[in-house]
């Protein structure tokens, strides 16, 4: 009989060992978020992106110099279909240096093999992309009036819309934590972009908008959703503390709703259902509640009124009295007059 040695197959044996743990093994990057309360659980890390020990936060940037780190959801998603809204709210902190800054992504497929070459946020040579940056670095190549600024990328690094953050007194890399959100309506085909600090409430009014139809610029393409922090010389570091994103698909009979990021439509409308049986349920209970307690008190009332009115018998005892005949005499006055005649 033929006998079979792995020895006389050293380079063989251990190919197909790597290409069975290749294909086998999920990748360390998609671990590293996976039990972290603060982020989605289907994350990866790419570029210099990195968990330190023992830190539930993200540090995207290294200390050499250029540096680029990438967050990316591994599920993407296509607008086309039903009218697609999306938000998302993420906290961060950008210390001070020289440093691009941050910026949430819409990329296509494959940014995540190529944005460590492509300069500024990865984007440099894509010709496809959304882009909200917070950028920290001012470029006159594309137009940055100043390195303290947000701004709306479309298939450009020269912001189309602006918002001077200067003149709300707010620094972005000053290394303290802010919170951003960021919703798309498709009804209303508005992207709305929210900043404040990190104990701060969610605004009420944006600090920037920009009416966009982001249908018909992805059409049927997938949509991957990212955060990417670049920079330049390694003294600056940038830091993703939680990150939640979630698409809300919107229902053609409820188009004139306002968006709202908490909820996905089917969610919002069973929750208003549940809403509106919860609140007959407890106007129920509490008309009954009413009632009795105004039955009672009546009740009482009358108690009290009928109580003061009514004439009880009071018993009396009667004790035996004795009786007795005697004879008295009767002495009748005779009239003088009457005498007389």
């Amino acid at each position: 009989m033929a006998t079979f040695s792995i020895h006389s197959y050293p380079f063989s044996f251990n190919l197909q060992i790597l290409i069975f743990l290749f294909f086998t093994a999920k990748p360390i990057s998609s671990f590293a978020l996976q039990n972290n309360p603060h982020f989605d659980p289907y994350i990866s890390l790419f570029g210099d992106a990195r968990v330190e020990n023992r830190s539930s936060n993200v540090i995207l940037t290294r200390s050499h110099a250029p540096s680029s780190g990438l967050l990316l959801l591994d599920k993407p998603f296509k607008f086309v279909g039903e009218p697609v809204s999306f938000s998302t709210e993420f906290t961060f902190s950008l210390s001070p240096g020289n440093a691009d800054g941050l910026a949430l992504v819409f990329v296509p497929n494959g940014f995540q093999t190529r944005f460590t070459s492509q300069g500024s946020f990865g984007l440099f040579g894509e010709n496809m992309y959304l882009g909200i940056e917070f950028d920290t670095k001012k470029d006159d190549k594309v137009g940055d009036f100043n390195a303290n600024h947000i701004g709306i990328d479309i298939n450009s690094l020269e912001s189309i819309k602006v918002s001077n953050l200067s003149s709300s007194s707010m620094v972005l890399n000053n290394g303290e934590p802010l919170k951003s959100w960021v919703d798309y309506d498709s009804s209303s085909k508005l992207l709305q972009v929210r900043l404040s600090t990190f104990d701060s409430k969610r605004p009420f009014s944006p600090i920037l908008t920009y009416s966009i139809d982001l249908l018909e610029m992805w059409g049927t393409k997938d949509v991957f959703v990212g955060i990417i922090s670049t920079s330049i010389n390694g003294s600056s570091f940038s830091n993703v503390y939680s990150w939640r994103f979630r698409v809300r698909p919107v229902l053609n009979s409820m188009h004139s709703l306002p968006a709202n990021p908490h909820k996905d439509s089917d969610g919002f409308r069973t929750g208003k259902n549940k809403f509106c049986a919860l609140t007959f349920l407890a106007g129920l209970i509490f008309g009954t509640g009413c009632g009795a307690l105004f039955a009672f008190v009546v009740l009482f009332m009358w108690a009290i009124l009928v109580s003061r009115h009514s004439v009880f018998p009071v018993e009396c005892q009667v004790s035996p009295e004795e009786f007795r005949y005697e004879m008295v005499d009767v002495v009748v006055e005779k009239d003088n007059q009457f005498d007389k005649n």
